[in-house]
């Protein structure tokens, strides 16, 4: 029997759209006309109210809708000892052309302080359901650069990158799990962007080779995990690219399904399966029934409102490769994984997430 609570029946990915105000606050900040403490405590009131709506609706997992992010892995791994990311990180940029600013590897990596304690000890506090924590995924700091974007001086041997790379999320996720933390999350791309053949073929003319990187991210992801107390559960999400309502990558599953499912030892797994770009069910053959699968069948890019027999029969669907007892329901994605925002406006956000939790109801009760 797979882990479940958490991830519940019904879940999310994580990311809210930012209320207005915040984004003026935000916008203030950047111009230098408020402080840090007074974009913080913004930010603060903004949590507030996102919690109660998220336990309104009947979400058991709840997050800070990473109200405190620009994007949803550089602002975590720019404070990781030994990265570097060049490029503006809280610009506007225009959508078309748009690439986020490049992240490097420029000296020997480290856990130098706690990157998400502070925001989780706040979120736990305003939570009356189960707090939970997405960070990006170790492979984050790899994949879009490869070798590459690696100081060569700093690593010349790869094992040690890797190593230190785990050393580093294997002190944060501790820090976490000793201030109370039990449920993360890792926001992976890089897996997903690995079903796709133009971004196969990228990692070639890297110099890496497409077949072997699943094999060794999930190595990374279980050097960093494997040693976790039994109450603390790890999911991943396998994301292909989420910006202004844009995706990046499309592929289904099938490359990468097996190491994926048997290969590395997290609990769960976000998947996105909101439209043909996913590829159809048959790669979940390969879950085991110690696994759970959050299938991501509720599209985040837009503001239409699936129709519950849709999901339910979706779910039916998806029942024919894996046991249904092992599966929870999610958006695709987050809502706003930058702080863009998808195009969307606040209430369809709102009724997906209630539609998602009375159509788990539905499926498996309470």
């Amino acid at each position: 029997m797979s882990k479940i609570n958490p991830p519940f029946r019904a879940d999310h990915v994580g990311s809210l759209l930012r209320p207005k105000s915040l984004l003026e606050m935000r916008a203030r900040f950047h111009n230098g006309n408020i402080s840090a403490e007074e974009l913080r405590s913004a930010e603060d009131e903004a949590i507030r109210e996102a919690v109660k709506k998220q336990e309104s609706v009947g979400l058991k997992s709840i997050t800070d809708g990473e109200f405190r992010r620009t994007y949803f892995h550089l602002d975590f791994l720019e404070q990781v000892g030994g990265v570097t990311v060049s490029g503006a990180i809280d610009a506007n940029p225009a959508k078309d052309g748009f690439t986020p600013p490049r992240l490097a590897v420029t000296g020997k990596l480290r856990h130098t302080k706690n990157i998400q304690v502070n925001d989780f000890n706040f979120l736990q506090s305003q939570v009356s359901q189960t707090p939970k924590v997405s960070i990006p995924s170790p492979t984050m700091v790899h994949f879009r650069g490869g070798r590459a974007a690696i100081d060569i001086d700093s690593y010349p041997d790869m094992d040690e990158f890797f190593e230190d790379l785990a050393q580093v999320y294997r002190d944060e996720i501790q820090a976490l799990y000793d201030a109370g933390c039990r449920y993360i999350q890792m926001d992976d791309t890089n897996l997903a962007y690995l079903c796709d053949p133009k971004m196969r073929q990228g990692a070639i003319d890297r110099g890496d080779d497409p077949n072997e990187l699943p094999r060794t991210y999930a190595a990374l992801i279980n050097s960093v995990i494997d040693g976790r107390p039994q109450d603390l559960t790890i999911g991943v999400h396998m994301c292909r690219g989420n910006f202004r309502s844009t995706w990046f990558a499309q592929g289904g599953y099938e490359p990468v399904a097996e190491v994926l499912f048997n290969e590395m030892n997290v609990d769960a797994y976000f998947m996105e399966y909101d439209d043909e770009r996913s590829g159809d069910f048959s790669p979940l053959r390969f879950v085991p029934e110690n696994k759970t699968v959050v299938l991501g069948v509720v599209t985040s890019k837009t503001g239409d409102l699936e129709e519950k027999d849709f999901v339910i029969q979706r779910v039916k669907e998806a029942a024919k490769y894996m046991a249904l007892d092992n599966m929870c329901l999610s958006p695709q994605c987050g809502f706003s994984s930058t702080v863009h925002g998808n195009e969307l406006t606040h209430d369809a956000q709102w009724a997906k997430l209630e539609m998602i939790v009375n159509t788990a109801r539905e499926i498996w009760g309470d």
